[in-house]
Parts: C-alpha cells; sequence; structure tokens
C-alpha cells in the first residue's frame, strides 16, 4: 500500500477546528481543577480528620480509576441522577476537571506544607480574615511552588483529552477518526493526528523541566 501524508492537507481546516475545541476543552479542565485542586489540597492538609477523609477519599478514587470510566459516568449516569440534561462538552469539561482536581490536589498540599507557619502568625496579628489570608497569601504562594508539577498534570490532561472523542464530542481525536473511517487511510490521518499532539505536547514537558529548574533555584535563594 502507498502511504501519501500530503492528502490529509486537504482536511486540515477541519482538523484545526477539532484542535481548537481540544484546546479549548483543555484549558476550561485545568482552570477548574486547578481551583478545585487547591480546595482539595487545602482540606487534606487540614486539621479537621473528616475533611482530610473525604478529601483523601475523593482523590484515591480519581487517581485510582480509569478517565474514560469517570467520563462515561458523568456522560451517562449524572443526568440520571440529577434530571437534567449534559452536553458532551460539558461532561467533558465536568469529568476532566474533577480529575484535574485530584492530580494537582496533591501538588497543592505539598506547596502548602512548605509555607512557613509563620506567615499564618503574621496574617493573625494583621488582623487578616482566613479568606483574605487564603487569597492573598497562601494561594500564591502554592501556586508559585506547585508550577512544575501543576504544568505537568496540565500536559498529562491535554492528552487525556483525547478520551472526550468517545462520547462524540468534535475534538482533534474525533475529526482525525472520521477523516480517518471516510478516507480509508487510518496510517496517514492518525499519524499526523498523533503527531499535534506531539507537537504541543513535547514542547511543554521539555519547558517544565527548565522552569521547575528555576522555580527550585529561586527558591533556594
Amino acid at each position: 500500500m502507498d502511504y501519501n501524508f500530503a492528502f490529509v492537507l486537504r482536511y486540515q481546516d477541519a482538523l484545526l477546528v477539532g484542535l481548537k475545541m481540544t484546546v479549548l476543552v483543555s484549558l476550561a479542565s485545568i482552570a477548574i481543577g486547578c481551583l478545585w485542586g487547591f480546595v482539595l489540597g487545602m482540606a487534606r492538609g487540614s486539621s479537621l480528620r473528616w475533611a482530610r477523609a473525604l478529601a483523601t477519599v475523593y482523590i484515591e478514587f480519581f487517581r485510582g480509576t480509569p478517565v474514560i470510566v469517570q467520563l462515561f459516568w458523568v456522560f451517562f449516569c449524572l443526568p440520571l441522577l440529577l434530571g437534567i440534561e449534559l452536553s458532551n462538552m460539558a461532561s467533558g469539561i465536568v469529568a476532566l476537571s474533577l480529575y484535574m482536581g485530584a492530580i494537582s490536589a496533591e501538588s497543592f498540599r505539598a506547596a502548602l506544607k512548605t509555607i512557613s507557619p509563620d506567615q499564618h502568625n503574621a496574617c493573625v496579628a494583621l488582623g487578616l480574615s482566613r479568606y483574605a489570608e487564603i487569597r492573598y497569601v497562601l494561594m500564591p504562594q502554592a501556586i508559585l511552588r506547585a508550577i512544575p508539577t501543576l504544568l505537568s498534570n496540565c500536559v498529562s490532561l491535554f492528552k487525556e483529552s483525547a478520551l472526550v472523542s468517545a462520547v462524540g464530542m468534535a475534538d482533534l481525536m474525533f475529526v482525525g477518526q472520521n477523516i480517518s473511517n471516510a478516507t480509508a487511510r487510518p496510517v496517514e490521518v492518525l499519524t499526523v493526528v498523533a503527531l499535534i499532539y506531539f507537537v504541543i505536547a513535547f514542547p511543554l514537558t521539555r519547558g517544565v523541566t527548565v522552569l521547575e529548574r528555576k522555580v527550585l533555584k529561586g527558591l533556594a535563594v
């Protein structure tokens, strides 16, 4: 069989639309998931036993089960339980956000542990509310210290986002599968799709390594 990768250029517009959807879902899930992960990280390091227990169960469950199962549960089961309709895009964002929260929670918990207790005492002395302390003191430092691992999690989520094609969402993978089926040339099309994911994910992965060195060097000063 002759392979002709050039013919994929005919479908570049469709692939770009799919890529746009993939990036959109990934960014939304990352933003929501990181906020949720910070809350879980706070709960995991809380002095309240019940908060620690609930956060631990949640984190271990979502880290210990396949993302595809979580996606199917949100898409098929959650609407039945809540009596509402969820689009495939909404289901994808919800499922990926829940997963992102679980994998980023440990990053935030570890980062929060490195913040000196003296800073809490200083906030109390200044009369800051707990909300102000979290927003202006703890969260900025936790994000800065957790950046390397958070970015690694973001890259992982970007790659996991291909799973949303399983519920019919027109992301890059879904579009690639449709083109592959219509043209009966899966080798060329799916190879190009894989290369697109790689071209985006690989530089980010290398950037994480460089940034991690800079952050660690800055914290050591």
